[in-house]
């Protein structure tokens, strides 16, 4: 597919699905001028039904065996209080006969709200492996929420307080079988699970609730619209619509967004040309050292391609190009010393190791692929696709023939697991991971062309880890989905500008916003 390129001009259409009657295909329609979706048929699924625990009659902040809430505290202009819940690490057997991990949601109101009958908004943070945001002050998205809502903070099973997967917890599973097989409880369909739990125990008569999702928390949405609608009021996504094919999508979802990571690196070596030749020279001493790479401080090995992972978040993201560009300006000690041996700084070093969070965050890694998974294995897709395209992406080789160097995206590699020190005790289970067919589904396309629950999406058009063209494949097959299409923002929009995208989302929902 040939590179999106987004004209200068804002791109504000809006999609809506009145009805599956509609037979405009999306295909034949001009891009900036689509107004509706038609939801395509497709075949039957097997529908994996989620289903809470039962218990008596909810009521906002009781406690319960299961379920342990907190007192009150405050941040300025906010109020929070802290929610545990016991829940079966694997649910489909149930809370006595699986073993227990703990779930932790922090619900966040404005101050005097407390005890107001406020609507509850569930948000599900991107990842997959990251914990939910920790309010310090009514900024962004949250203020905005908390104007009208009671949020609810989960921490998604295994990260943040929710019985974390870190490095050192995961070390109790003694083989790498164990770790493999207690990982796959960790993908979407069981923080659904998690979340259909927490709504029937914390919304007053365990009423439906509006959610949020952000990247992967808007796939994990997308799987609750269609194993679990009766828990959902309204759902906004924000860079969050998900492939949804059988067998494992990764493999369309890195070709679609190779094309997209090339159109990012030529963007940042227009803006900073003079990069051009600091990250080539950074590519050939790294090359050129003992064992084609550096120790870094961490522990562990820099190479060319070690190197190029940085576009994970310098490419994709607000201030992005800035950041990645500042820290090759100190990428070279000084020569204060004649005829010293120019060496690369440890400023670089280090700050390459503080540039993602594999060593707080490992479950990213482990689980990035398998996130896709339906019936499939991923069979190291990100490295298979990057094979296809290594002309433009082997580094070394560009660097001999004069030409820039190319980052790559939002991509687990294997090697990473030898070369990135927090991974290295993880290798054996990832390949387990990687290898493993039987994954259950996480959507039910029927359901989807069914669904009843209303739904504003963002998407970003040069968004370079949710592809563009994959995204309207899927909001095609979601019945009453309105899309807000727009190139001001990037996968970051929700941090970046999270009180406009939140308002702006809201007042599709609530007729603010026309329907064309």
């Amino acid at each position: 597919m040939p590179a999106l390129h987004a004209p200068p001009s804002l791109i504000r259409s809006l999609l809506y699905v009145p009805s599956p009657s509609l037979s405009l295909s999306l295909r034949t329609l001009p891009l900036f001028l689509v107004t509706k979706l038609h939801c395509f048929n497709c075949s039957q699924r097997s529908v994996r039904t989620v289903t809470a625990m039962s218990l008596p009659n909810a009521t906002s902040g009781e406690s319960s065996p299961d379920h342990v809430a907190g007192k009150w505290f405050s941040v300025p202009e906010l109020r929070l209080r802290d929610h545990r819940f016991t829940v079966p690490l694997d649910h489909s057997v149930g809370l006595k006969a699986s073993s227990k991990i703990s779930i932790f949601a922090r619900e966040v109101v404005s101050v005097g709200k407390e005890e107001q009958p406020l609507p509850y908004l569930l948000y599900l943070q991107g990842g997959p492996g990251f914990e939910a945001p920790r309010p310090t002050e009514p900024s962004g998205w949250i203020r905005k929420a908390c104007e009208e809502f009671r949020v609810i903070l989960m921490d998604q099973r295994g990260t943040g307080l929710s019985t974390p997967l870190t490095a050192s917890s995961m070390s109790q599973l003694k083989s790498e079988v164990d770790l493999a097989d207690y990982l796959k409880h960790f993908r979407a369909d069981n923080i659904v699970n998690d979340a259909e739990f927490i709504r029937v125990r914390l919304v007053p008569d365990a009423g439906p609730w509006t959610i949020l999702g952000q990247s992967f928390g808007g796939f994990c949405a997308v799987t609750y619209l269609s194993f679990a609608p009766q828990g959902l009021k309204q759902v906004l996504l924000t860079g969050g619509i998900p492939p949804i094919g059988n067998g494992c999508t990764a493999d369309a979802v890195y070709k679609a967004c190779f094309e997209q990571i090339i159109h990012q690196n030529e963007k940042y070596y227009q803006r900073y040309p003079q990069d051009i030749e600091v990250v080539r020279e950074v590519v050939n001493y790294l090359s050129k050292s003992e064992g084609g790479g550096v120790q870094l401080p961490s522990g562990g090995f820099l190479t060319p391609k070690g190197l190029q992972i940085l576009g994970l978040t310098g490419l994709g993201s607000s201030a992005g190009f800035e950041r990645l560009h500042y820290m090759f300006e100190r990428a070279w000690d000084p020569i204060i010393v004649p005829g010293a041996s120019k060496e690369i700084s440890y400023y670089f070093l280090d700050a390459f190791d503080k540039w993602s969070s594999f060593d707080t965050n490992p479950l990213y890694a482990l689980l990035h692929e398998p996130i896709y998974c339906q019936g499939g294995s991923s069979r190291w897709a990100a490295q298979r696709i990057r094979a296809e395209n290594e002309g433009k992406f082997d580094a070394v080789r560009a660097a001999k023939e004069g030409r820039p160097i190319f980052f790559t995206g939002e991509m687990i590699f294997p090697w990473m697991f030898d070369e990135i020190h927090a991974l290295r005790k993880f290798k054996g289970a990832a390949h387990i991971l990687a290898e493993k067919k039987d994954w259950p589904p996480l959507y039910d396309i029927t359901a989807l062309n069914n669904n009843k629950v209303p739904v504003a999406a963002a998407v970003y058009y040069e968004d370079m880890f949710v592809n563009f063209k994959l995204v309207m494949e899927t909001a095609s097959q979601i019945a009453g989905i309105r899309l807000w299409i727009t190139n001001e923002f990037m996968h970051s929009g929700l941090r970046d500008a999270g009180s406009q995208v939140f308002d702006h989302l809201m007042g599709m929902l609530d007729g603010k916003k026309p329907l064309f």
